[in-house]
């Protein structure tokens, strides 16, 4: 076997051994639910309709369509176990840095130093956020692409294959459509033509070139102008009136040196680090200094050492669209930005000390041993970062931890804590969110949620109308509101809230959903029975919708309800849907085969609906076994639901 590939093998081999560790961790609370576990469309797999979702939707405040055919083929694959989209994950990042090594390699021909970069691409801890993040597919398999079309470029220019040009933009295109932050990716093709392709000395530009790459810059505009669209819809982009263009420019400057500190000496990470309230003029002065500093001597050694100046400008450029000009959240930087643009940093420093070794005649096993204890350092690192990602409740306590004033990450760990039925502490982290950031009506409506939960409706109802009073759009802040109204038995406010909530969004289904269990609640049995359809029309695959509707035909006391056969035909698709491994959704079947006088599999339904409830430890077990012994005895189950409580529909927001 030849050295390039012995290295290749060992660099895939060791970068799959260090990330291991990911694979016993599981899907964490913030994004993760939004492009898997709460988004059913993905969780659906690959149908044709989730394919036209996936090139149609700007939904998380993004295009990009290969992110969402890759989720949805792990669920296709996998369904939604963590471990195998973790493992995903990390092969497409092992492909990365041999994919890496390959290109440096085919470039510079010089064999150390690209495998001295690809290594610390594929083991440097502030990369571990892009892997270890399932969300986070979008940084991997964009890189997997815009790499190829790097290899292409370089096979285009060093064999005269016009053919690799081609393949070089349809891979550039298609990592946009993973990741639009690709779009600087043609001025990385400029500064491969200065070095190391030397197709133009600096001195003297080749307009050529700059024609050459017109369907690239063609691609990058389009790609900006979806991009901006998308995150406009989404509310994503912050106004200048929020955050001012000269606090931007103070912030881009301070994020850049934070960059390099944390290439250079990566602690403290976190999943976010939030926008602080002012910035300090000397951190804007030395960050400009540094920044200065180090341009000028990159450019000063331009002729003599090329690889910096291109090293640099890669770093710099590729961080362009994400530096916070175009304001988009409220995070000040994101290790998950660096993927790739720090490849820029690690390509002059490996280059830069090979000859500085050469020019200072140092002996030959100061570069090697160097280079093993660096790699060494970034291993340890790696793995002891990886243990942060566990779950939800490790990462934002370690987020906290090394942040301040994060209110997003106090909200995240109040979600894992509700999560995990620990209602008091996710009390505790709402009401710390609550004192940093009052004007989030996403924390007034988890408070809402959660108070309502705790027995509290009183409470519960100030924080749901003081999340509307800060945002009145949101549809679900309004059906919130309304199903507290019920417990307060103020059914005509409620149906109010219902209705504004259907208006702000005809495609929500909750509203009608809410509002025909508050009609069965004042008798008003029919037109609550016209509504639950209404709601499951909107949605009709939702198997808590075909569920409780299956469950309400099936059990109601008034006979006028009553309609075994339509429960029976609900509870079936709603159980397919679901694999049989729901104990609600069984409940509701056994329900409907026993409305039916189907009671042999009524009773063969409700005790597999026991058993995985006990399983799961869930507190429905007493009801499921009381059902069951009826069936048993050849009788129906019957309740009237006017007097059942609603608890709000919508979920924790992060």
């Amino acid at each position: 076997m030849s050295r390039p590939r012995l290295i290749a093998l060992l660099l895939a081999f060791t970068t799959l051994l260090v990330y291991l560790p990911v694979t016993h961790s599981g899907f964490i609370n913030y994004d993760d639910d939004d492009y898997v576990t709460n988004n059913q469309v993905v969780k659906d797999g690959l149908t044709f309709a989730g394919i036209k979702w996936a090139f149609t939707t700007v939904h998380a405040s993004n295009w990009h369509p290969l992110t969402w055919l890759s989720h949805m083929t792990d669920c296709e694959l996998f369904a939604t176990n963590a471990a195998a989209h973790h493992f995903v994950n990390v092969l497409f990042h092992a492909a990365n840095a041999v994919l890496l090594f390959v290109l440096l390699l085919r470039l510079t021909n010089a064999l150390w130093p690209a495998a001295f970069v690809a290594a610390l691409f594929a083991w440097h801890p502030l990369h571990v956020e892009s892997v270890a993040w399932i969300a986070e597919r979008k940084d991997v398999l964009s890189t997997f692409f815009a790499l190829l079309s790097l290899l292409s470029y370089a096979n285009y220019v060093k064999a005269n294959c016009r053919r690799s040009f081609w393949s070089a933009l349809v891979f550039f295109a298609l990592g946009l459509m993973a990741k639009p932050m690709l779009v600087t990716l043609p001025f990385v093709l400029l500064l491969l033509d200065y070095w190391p392709l030397q197709r133009f000395p600096l001195s003297a530009f080749r307009f050529p070139l700059l024609l050459e790459k017109i369907p690239f810059f063609a691609l990058t505009a389009v790609s900006c102008l979806v991009t901006f669209y998308a995150q406009r819809n989404g509310d994503a982009v912050v106004s200048l009136a929020k955050v001012s263009l000269s606090y931007r420019l103070e912030n881009a400057a301070t994020a850049y040196a934070g960059y390099l500190q944390k290439i250079f000496w990566p602690e403290k990470l976190a999943v976010i680090y939030p926008l602080p309230d002012k910035i300090s003029a000397p951190a804007v002065a030395v960050a400009v200094a540094v920044l200065v500093l180090i341009s000028a001597g990159a450019w000063s050694a331009r002729k003599r050492s090329p690889y910096l100046i291109v090293g640099w400008l890669w770093f710099l450029g590729m961080l362009v669209p994400v530096i916070g000009l175009v304001q988009v959240g409220g995070a000040a930087l994101a290790d998950r930005y660096t993927y790739l643009p720090a490849t820029g940093i690690f390509l002059a420093v490996a280059f830069g000390a090979r000859e500085l070794a050469g020019r200072l005649q140092f002996p030959k096993i100061i570069l090697p041993a160097a280079s093993v204890l660096i790699l060494g350092a970034c291993l340890f690192l790696t793995e002891k970062q990886l243990g942060y990602w566990r779950d939800s409740e490790t990462l934002f306590t370690r987020t906290l931890a090394v942040t301040k004033n994060n209110d997003v990450a106090h909200v995240n760990l109040g979600v894992a804590f509700e999560q995990e039925g620990k209602l008091n502490d996710a009390l505790a982290e709402y009401r710390a969110a609550e004192k940093l950031a009052p004007g989030r009506y996403q924390i007034h409506n988890n408070l809402g949620n959660l108070l309502d939960n705790l027995g509290q409706p009183d409470a519960a109802l100030s924080e749901y109308r003081e999340a509307i009073r800060l945002d009145s759009k949101p549809p679900f802040l309004h059906d919130s509101l309304g199903i507290v109204l019920v417990e307060f038995g103020r059914f005509a406010e409620a149906m109010n809230e219902f209705t504004n909530a259907a208006q702000l969004d005809p495609a929500y289904p909750w509203p009608h959903f809410a509002m025909a269990k508050a009609l069965l609640k004042q008798g008003r049995d029919a037109e609550g029975v016209d509504e639950f359809f209404k709601a499951l029309k909107l949605d009709p695959d939702n198997f808590q919708i075909l569920a409780y509707i299956a469950h309400v035909l099936a059990a109601e006391e008034n006979p006028d309800v009553r309609d075994g056969k339509t429960a029976l035909i609900l509870a079936i698709k709603a159980n397919v849907l679901t694999g049989g491994n729901q104990p609600l959704v069984l409940d509701a079947l056994g329900m409907a085969c026993a409305a039916t006088g189907d009671f042999t599999n009524a009773v063969e339904v409700a005790q597999n609906a026991v058993n995985l409830a006990t399983i799961l430890k869930l507190k429905t077990i007493g009801p499921l076994q009381q059902r069951l012994e009826l069936y048993k005895n050849h009788q129906p189950w019957r309740e009237s639901f006017l007097s059942t409580n609603t608890p709000p529909e919508n979920p924790p927001k992060n």
